[in-house]
């Protein structure tokens, strides 16, 4: 039992999986000739025949071994091309000499002459005209499979580097925002502590869901869409509690929704940083952040605006400074929705806003409908 569990892994590593295939292959060129397949077993196996059948699966196949795993790697793989081209001919050559061999012996067993057998008896006429075809279609279709699965080898290894490089790249893109955000917050709440204790109270508890849902719950590429909502609407309250009081926050989010609905962390809170961040801060007339997120089906719609002071040139400013958030959301945006979001970004004089509109992915194994309460 031992011993026949051991047998494909000699098999692979000797390469003997050549001697089958060569048998096939010849068979092909046999039956080919002979317009039969059990007429030409026959002649193969049962008949004076088989010598020169033998002949061709073994030179053949010694020297497809010798092309492929000595000179290909040897000459060929480092550059000496010429140099591969002459040993390559030689090989053939030689190749199609040692079969010649075969028909004699054909002959001999069958009580006969070559000539008489094969109608000719020039060794020259034999290599030309049949050994030496057969020996440059093998080498031409062994050289071609061992190309085209070196190509597919190679692809998949391209395919598989460049999946690791985008999940690093998003990894890279996701944990720098972390600190991002996380640095902001310790700010607010290191401001509230001085100005409104019980402020600063809140915040904490905000602050601990906040990191609970960075540390625990957005691990994986998708989350679920109402826990993105949660994160959000506690970034938001902890925004709102550092805030002076004479900036306005509309809220609309959506009352009722798919609950399968996933989407990428960290995307949506991005923007609404961002809008509270350069949000206008001026006594004399109105600061005022609107976020409103819509569902409509697997559509999501999020629109984040802001006021903006009318000396800060609000387009430019506010992507300026907005820096590194900004930047990472629409990376990562291209990396995880390629042809599947628009962000159209509008500024003026006196507001700023960014309007996202993103195609959600649905999981499975939750509850249909989700309800904010």
């Amino acid at each position: 039992m031992r011993n026949f569990r051991m047998m494909p892994r000699w098999f692979y590593k000797y390469k003997l999986y050549h001697i089958p295939f060569w048998m096939f292959y010849q068979f092909i060129w046999w039956t080919v000739a002979v317009g039969n397949p059990i007429k030409a077993a026959g002649i193969i196996f049962t008949t004076t025949m088989f010598p020169k059948y033998f002949t061709y699966v073994f030179w053949e196949t010694l020297g497809v071994w010798f092309n492929l795993y000595f000179l290909l790697p040897r000459y060929f793989e480092k550059g000496k091309y010429t140099t591969y081209v002459l040993l390559l001919v030689a090989t053939t050559l030689i190749t199609a000499c040692c079969i010649v061999p075969g028909y004699y012996l054909t002959a001999s067993l069958a009580g006969t002459t070559v000539k008489e057998l094969f109608h000719t008896d020039s060794f020259l006429s034999i290599v030309l005209a049949n050994s030496l075809p057969s020996a440059i279609a093998a080498m031409t279709l062994a050289m071609s499979i061992k190309m085209g699965r070196s190509w597919l080898q190679t692809k998949n290894k391209e395919q598989m580097l460049e999946k690791e490089k985008l999940e690093t790249e998003l990894n890279y893109l996701k944990y720098q925002f972390n600190p991002h955000f996380l640095f902001n917050t310790i700010n607010s709440i290191f401001f509230l502590i001085h100005k409104n204790p019980d402020m600063a109270s809140a915040s904490l508890a905000k602050f601990s869901d906040l990191l609970r849902h960075q540390l625990y719950e957005c691990n994986d590429k998708q989350i679920l869409l109402n826990k993105e909502i949660a994160y959000l609407e506690n970034g938001i309250e902890l925004e709102r509690l550092r805030q002076n009081t004479n900036v306005e926050v509309d809220i609309q989010l959506p009352a009722l929704y798919d609950a399968r609905l996933g989407i990428a962390p960290f995307i949506l809170m991005t923007f609404v940083e961002n809008a509270f961040k350069h949000v206008s801060r001026q006594a004399d007339q109105t600061n005022w952040v609107q976020i409103e997120l819509q569902v409509a089906g697997q559509e999501l719609r999020f629109l984040v605006a802001n006021s903006v002071s009318v000396e800060e040139e609000a387009g430019e400013e506010v992507l300026r400074y907005g820096g590194i958030g900004l930047k990472n959301v629409r990376r990562r945006l291209d990396l995880m929705y390629p042809g599947q979001y628009e962000l159209a970004v509008n500024s003026n004089s006196s507001s700023f806003s960014i309007l996202l509109t993103l195609q959600l992915s649905v999981l499975q194994g939750v509850p249909l409908m989700h309800k904010i309460a």
